[in-house]
């Protein structure tokens, strides 16, 4: 299977300590496709294309369980974690991390998307 750019997201057994998760959507994939693509679904307001800076501070290397997801607008399981607006992949159930404040602050007032934290420590309200 092939994500939305044809590069093949099979990840070779030696580069799994290369993996990271979003904090925003949770998605998993190598430090190098977030370097080189960014995040598909978060990259209008994280900026993550080509700054290692911004990859290192709004992603992870500490995420527990993961999900693959093949279509998350008719997935239960997507909208249980909150994924059902993204694209296809793999994610994290839970991310570890602090997003930092500037970029919360960035998607609140320029976004207008709430931050919730992918570790559990929030509930969401509905």
């Amino acid at each position: 299977m092939s994500s939305t750019n044809n590069a093949p997201s099979f990840v070779p057994p030696n580069q799994h300590s290369r993996l990271r998760a979003c904090m925003v959507c949770s998605i998993v994939m190598l430090q190098s496709k977030f370097r080189d693509d960014g995040c598909p679904n978060c990259d209008d307001f994280l900026r993550l294309r080509k700054d290692t800076e911004a990859i290192e501070s709004c992603t992870s290397q500490v995420f527990e369980g993961l999900i693959t997801l093949a279509n998350p607008a008719r997935s239960w399981v997507a909208k249980w974690q909150r994924l059902d607006g993204y694209v296809q992949g793999v994610y994290a159930i839970k991310v570890s991390g602090q997003l930092p404040d500037e970029v919360k602050a960035t998607m609140e007032e320029e976004f207008r998307i709430t931050y919730i934290p992918r570790d559990g420590s929030a509930v969401e309200t509905e």
